[in-house]
């Protein structure tokens, strides 16, 4: 069940413990405990009128009181009622046993689960957890100025451009006050300091939108709709062993030292750049790396993240990329020995070493291009799926996430978000897939508290769905699998970077797991399927 429901609000009563007795066993109730829980629902029943009749005489007995004082007594006797009928759901459902002995620890609910037709834990924590949030996204879009961006479709319905409505974000400029600043920007942070992510911080900048991974929303330079990236391989007729298109001869790193360096090592390289060119330029890139074993794929910046159309041009042209870069550059990687990293320029004589084996050895050429024609890896695509969602939805369903949790933490402190059944305590867990925004329900036992029951429960979740992911028209219909099927790549909590998502986060112990849902009641978490 999604988290909204329109028809349920989370009402202050709702943070009562519910003592109702338990079993392991299904138990049926006796007669005499059934007549009692039918007196005891009559009277439930007549209640609501028994209070508006000592309601409406207490208002005629202060009838000189202001009306901010009658206010407040309607809103004392509205909490009142709302606390004596959440009690007496409890108090229905006591048929074995009295109150005292059904409550449970931790002011988890106690549910019993008798058959007869009363809720389980389950039912009870969607019922009681669901929120009606003050802001419907749908009605009132996130709103973005400073800038005008367009995409396909978006989970959350956003508003770019400029106008005279207060914002929720603004492009370009630091914090204000409920406005938060993004700044936005494919720049490399060696050339344009201020995309540092620390340095945006300090600036005041709430949201930063660049290549690194460690961004609040990520914006890189790779997508399956922009790169036919699992386009056919063809033939490499040309003589020289790779092709280079390098135009900035001032770079900051060490490309053209390692240019120089492979071509002393007698690797030929045909050059279409305004930097050591020996061939025309007035080519279609691709289409010439096409004709290539190799194409050098040198940034002019060696920094984490920073893989720019180089390296994935080399990849749709299905020549065999040679790095100067991100250091990072195998996390980008579509498959193991796929690409050469020349790191440092003492690197340079080992990778011309192997790029003249693998160009004399089809078989070992062949290899390195394996994942052309098997599908690449899960990393790879989990990483380049990320695209599939436009990073400026990406920025609006960031908003909004940060919008939810904020009138959660303020208007909802207590949610109950756990239950007792039997001996176990049933924790009431949200999942959304990665470029979603609205939450699914799970649910997991005290007795099964793992990171592998919340992945088994979150496939049994999205399956019974029929769910499609976010990616599926996006990928390349080679590697999109089997339509029923559905695979999990990683489940991490949200508010996670993506570079923490995809390589570094992970519960080290199944303690530190059980801790994280006991100390985050109703936590909440992302999926991203493969």
């Amino acid at each position: 069940m999604s988290l909204l429901n329109p028809n349920q609000r989370l009402g202050r009563g709702t943070t009562l413990d519910h003592h109702v007795p338990t079993t392991s066993s299904v138990s049926i109730p006796s007669s005499s405990s059934s007549n009692a829980h039918n007196s005891r629902k009559k009277w439930s029943n007549l209640l609501p009128l028994f209070l508006v009749l000592v309601f409406i005489a207490e208002i005629s007995f202060l009838g000189r009181l202001d009306l901010d004082k009658n206010a407040d007594l309607l809103n004392s006797w509205t909490e009142s009622f709302y606390q004596f009928q959440t009690s007496s759901f409890s108090s229905a459902s006591l048929d074995t046993a009295d109150e005292d002995s059904a409550v449970g620890v931790s002011g988890a609910v106690v549910v019993d689960e008798s058959g007869d037709g009363g809720e389980s834990c389950e039912e009870w924590l969607e019922r009681a957890d669901s929120v009606v949030y003050s802001r419907d996204f749908k009605k009132e879009p996130v709103l973005v100025t400073g800038a005008e961006q367009e995409w396909k479709s978006c989970a959350v319905e956003c508003k770019f451009g400029f106008g005279n409505k207060k914002a929720d974000a603004a492009f370009g400029l630091p914090n204000g006050a409920d406005t938060a600043g993004v700044l936005r920007s494919m720049e490399s942070a060696q050339y344009y300091p201020e995309n540092n992510i620390a340095m945006a911080r300090r600036k005041g900048y709430n949201i930063i939108m660049t290549t690194s991974l460690s961004s609040d929303v990520p914006v890189g330079y790779f997508s399956w709709a922009e790169y036919d990236i699992m386009g056919p391989v063809q033939p490499k007729p040309e003589k020289a062993l790779a092709a280079a298109f390098i135009s900035n001869c001032a770079a900051r790193n060490f490309r053209l030292q390692a240019l120089e360096g492979l071509e002393k090592s007698n690797i030929k390289i045909d050059s279409y750049g305004g930097c050591h060119r020996n061939r025309d330029g007035n080519v279609n890139k691709v289409e010439a790396l096409k004709r290539y074993k190799f194409s050098l794929a040198f940034e002019n910046s060696n920094e984490e993240d920073y893989v720019t159309e180089k390296f994935f041009q080399s990849l749709v042209a299905g020549s065999i990329p040679v790095v100067v870069g991100a250091p990072n550059i195998q996390d980008f990687a579509p498959a193991p020995g796929s690409i050469l990293h020349i790191k440092e320029l003492k690197d340079i004589e080992s990778v011309a070493k192997t790029m003249k084996h693998l160009g004399e050895d089809p078989i070992a050429y062949n290899e390195s291009l394996k994942w052309k024609y098997d599908g690449p890896s899960d990393s790879f695509k989990a990483l380049v799926d990320m695209a599939a969602v436009h990073s400026s939805c990406r920025l609006c369903i960031f908003l909004a996430t940060r919008i939810r949790e904020k009138e959660e933490s303020s208007l909802f402190p207590k949610r109950p978000c756990e239950c007792r059944r039997g001996g176990e305590t049933v924790y009431h867990i949200y999942v959304r897939e990665r470029g979603r925004f609205e939450m699914e329900s799970v649910f997991l036992r005290s007795g099964n508290l793992t990171m592998e029951a919340l992945q088994t429960a979150v496939l049994l979740k999205f399956k019974s769905l029929k769910y499609e992911p976010v990616w599926r028209n996006e990928r390349p219909e080679s590697i999109r699998g089997d339509k029923n099927a559905l695979k999990i790549y990683r489940v991490y909590p949200i508010g996670m970077t993506q570079r923490q998502a995809l390589y570094t986060f992970s519960f080290k112990t199944s303690t530190a797991f059980t801790s994280h849902i006991k100390s985050n009641p109703c936590a909440k978490f992302e999926v991203i399927f493969v």
